[in-house]
């Protein structure tokens, strides 16, 4: 990407970037948090069935707002759009079907892209990605009211305008 890097609390699919390494950095904000006297709070989000609601209009228009070089933004939407699949059950076929969104499975490009899809999920609340997970962090300071909602609404709001899906379990 010209002249932008990807957000640094942007963990998976990228060299340097593991779980581990994922786990460490959230770890240590709440454990100094708690030393210091503070509380907090932990939203844990799934997105459902992510890799499959991918909105590729949504990523081509990401790759040019990041001045991508237009001919890899080709090379990528040739990649991404115009896909077919079936499916065969025994010795019999489906008919085809176009795709209109989703990314590929089992390529290294498929995670790339998607984390240049969730790159702009910048909250100003302590906010880690991996993948298809993300964790909103907030620390709270003795005798201060709780800003999770915030956090909370403007989680849903860039899910919205992106497209995709929160996995919600109810028991």
């Amino acid at each position: 990407m010209v002249g932008k890097q990807l957000d640094d609390h942007q963990f998976g699919a990228l060299k340097g970037r593991s779980t581990t390494l994922a786990l460490v950095d959230a770890f240590h904000y709440w454990h100094k948090a708690l030393d210091e006297g503070q509380s907090v709070r932990i939203l844990f989000v799934d997105y459902a069935e992510a890799f499959d609601h991918v909105d590729h209009s949504i990523v081509i228009q990401k790759l040019k707002s990041l001045g991508v070089p237009e001919f890899i933004v080709r090379w990528i939407t040739s990649f991404l759009c115009e896909r077919q699949q079936r499916v065969k059950i025994s010795d019999i076929f489906s008919d085809w079907v176009m795709l209109r969104g989703g990314m590929p499975q089992g390529s290294w490009l498929g995670p790339l892209i998607f984390i240049i899809l969730i790159d702009d999920l910048r909250l100003k609340w302590l906010t880690r990605k991996y993948l298809d997970d993300t964790t909103i962090s907030e620390i709270i300071m003795k005798d201060t009211v709780s800003q999770m909602q915030l956090a909370v609404d403007a989680f849903i709001e860039w899910t919205e305008l992106n497209r995709m899906n929160i996995n919600s379990y109810r028991a």
